[in-house]
């Protein structure tokens, strides 16, 4: 099992950006998926988690009203949308699936990790 972070880029602060998660031999639809991300010399951060019926558990208040995660089951594909964009949010992000059925109360176990994808806001 593979999961891929993709759309990172180098935006400038106030700007948007989409990252999508796909994943090989697994099917998205039949899981919960959560955003993480890890900045330079931070320790890594849950951000926000949906489950297959569309329910979103944000553990990350910083993204709150920023950010906003969503699946396509159609594409196997789920995206984090990000809005207002700040330094700050300049890391490293990456999608994974929770051990559990649903999105968890943290702490918890996340069993299947991608390789991230890097987002840069500088001006």
């Amino acid at each position: 099992v593979q999961l891929q972070a993709s759309g990172g880029g180098l935006v400038q602060p106030g700007d948007s950006l989409r990252l999508s998660c796909a994943a090989s031999r697994l099917t998205l639809a039949y899981y919960a998926i959560g955003w993480f991300r890890q900045a330079p010399g931070k320790e890594r951060e849950a951000l926000v988690c949906i489950t297959t019926r569309d329910f979103t558990t944000y553990y990350a208040d910083s993204v709150k009203g920023r950010f906003t995660i969503s699946r396509d089951n159609v594409k196997g594909t789920v995206y984090l949308q990000m809005n207002s964009l700040k330094p700050e949010d300049t890391a490293v992000y990456y999608c994974a699936v929770p051990a559990a059925t649903t999105c968890p109360n943290l702490p918890a176990p996340f069993e299947y990790w991608g390789q991230g994808t890097l987002v840069t806001v500088s001006s």
